[in-house]
């Protein structure tokens, strides 16, 4: 392989791990505290209960196209964007 595949792989599989690192935390970490998590109000809902309602899912799909959109400048930084 040349250096320019291994320079975007290495990219992209730090950005993978990063993205799987937050979304443990998420689906995870967050749930496991949940108890804890209560003590603190949002909206009027206990936080545990907010984040294991809407929170974790509202954070996926942060996570989702924040992922997107770094893959795509780590792709335009190595040269392999769909741009023609």
């Amino acid at each position: 392989m040349s250096s320019k595949y291994e320079a975007h792989w290495k990219d992209t599989s730090s950005l993978t791990m990063i993205t799987l690192l937050l979304w443990f935390f998420f689906s995870i970490v967050v749930h496991a505290f949940g108890s804890s998590l209560n003590s603190i109000s949002f909206l009027g809902f206990p936080l545990g209960y907010y984040m294991a309602a809407q929170g974790s899912l509202l954070a996926f799909v942060i996570i989702i196209f924040w992922s997107a959109g770094r893959q795509e400048k780590i792709d335009e930084k190595h040269g392999f964007d769909e741009k023609e």
